[in-house]
C-alpha cells in the first residue's frame, strides 16, 4: 500500500511540474512523458485504493474514499480526453487534484458502515453516479475556465494567460459539452439505476440527494437542449454548468459529510 502511494504521489509530481515548466516557459508538452506517466500513476492509485473499498466486511465508500475515487476518475477521464482533444495543458488543474485526492483516501479516516451483500443493480447505481460526480465536475471546471478565457477577450488584455495558454475558446467549448453530455448520459442511468434498486428513499437518508441531484439533472438536460436548439453557449453555458454542479455536489458529498462527521460522529 505504501509503495503504491509514493508510486502515483511521485508520477502525478512529475506531470505537475512538467506542465508547470512548460507552461511558464511556453514550451511544448511532451504527451508521451505525460500520458505515460499518469497511465503509472493511475495503475498505483487504483493498487493504493481498492482494499480500502473492498473491504472484508462489504463496499466502504466513506467520505475520504469516494474523494479519492472521484479524483482517480477525473484523471482517467482527463487522459481519454487528452487522445483526441488538444487538452493536455488542463493537465495542470488534474494532477494537483488527483494528488489531494490519493492522499485523502491513504491517509483519511471516516466513520462508515461497509455495504455488505449489496446487489448488483445498487453496486452499479453507486459507481456510475461517482463516474457522473467526476465528469461534471470536470465540466464545472471547464466552465470556470471558459468564463476566466471569455474574460480576458473581451477585456483585450496584452497577458492573456488563459487565452494565450491554453486551447481556443472553440475547443473549450466543444470539450465543454462533450463533457456535459457524457455526464449527463451516465448520471440519467445512473438515477435510472437508482430508482429501481432503491427501495427506501427515508430509512436510508438519500430524500435531499434524490433531489438535488434531480433538478441538478434537469439543469444539465435544459442546458444540452438550450444549446442544440438555441445555440446556448459562452457565458450563459459556463454558469448554468457550475450552477448544476453546485447543486449536485450538495447532494452528494454534502449528504455524506453530513452522515458520516457529523451524525456518526
Amino acid at each position: 500500500m505504501l509503495l503504491a502511494y509514493l508510486i502515483a504521489l511521485i508520477a502525478y509530481a512529475l506531470v505537475s511540474f512538467h506542465l508547470i515548466w512548460a507552461l511558464l516557459r511556453m514550451k511544448p508538452i511532451a504527451k508521451g512523458f505525460t500520458i505515460g506517466m499518469l497511465l503509472v500513476a493511475l495503475v498505483a492509485h487504483a493498487i493504493c485504493l481498492y482494499p480500502n473499498i473492498y473491504t472484508l466486511y462489504g463496499l466502504n465508500f466513506n467520505l475520504f474514499n469516494t474523494a479519492s475515487l472521484i479524483c482517480f476518475y477525473f484523471t482517467l477521464f482527463y487522459v481519454m480526453f487528452s487522445f483526441y482533444r488538444p487538452v493536455l495543458s488542463l493537465g495542470i488543474f488534474a494532477t494537483p487534484l488527483a494528488m489531494i485526492g490519493l492522499s485523502l483516501g491513504y491517509f483519511g479516516i471516516a466513520p462508515y458502515a461497509p455495504l455488505p451483500d449489496i446487489s448488483a443493480g445498487l453496486e452499479l447505481h453507486i459507481i456510475l453516479s461517482i463516474a457522473a460526480y467526476c465528469m461534471l465536475l470536470m465540466a464545472a471546471l471547464q466552465a470556470l475556465i471558459v468564463r476566466f478565457q471569455i474574460r480576458e477577450l473581451k477585456r483585450k488584455s496584452n497577458h492573456r494567460v488563459w487565452v494565450d495558454k491554453l486551447p481556443s475558446l472553440q475547443s473549450m467549448e466543444s470539450l465543454l459539452f462533450d463533457m456535459i453530455l457524457v455526464g449527463f448520459t451516465i448520471l440519467t442511468i445512473a438515477l435510472a439505476v437508482g430508482f429501481v434498486y432503491v427501495n427506501d428513499l427515508l430509512g436510508q437518508h438519500i430524500v435531499h440527494k434524490t433531489v438535488f441531484s434531480v433538478i441538478s439533472w434537469l439543469l444539465f438536460g435544459a442546458l444540452l437542449v438550450g444549446h442544440w436548439k438555441y445555440g446556448w453557449r459562452g457565458r450563459r453555458a459556463a454558469n448554468m454548468t457550475i450552477l448544476a454542479f453546485i447543486l449536485l455536489a450538495i447532494g452528494f458529498i454534502g449528504s455524506k459529510f453530513v452522515l458520516e462527521m457529523l451524525i456518526a460522529g
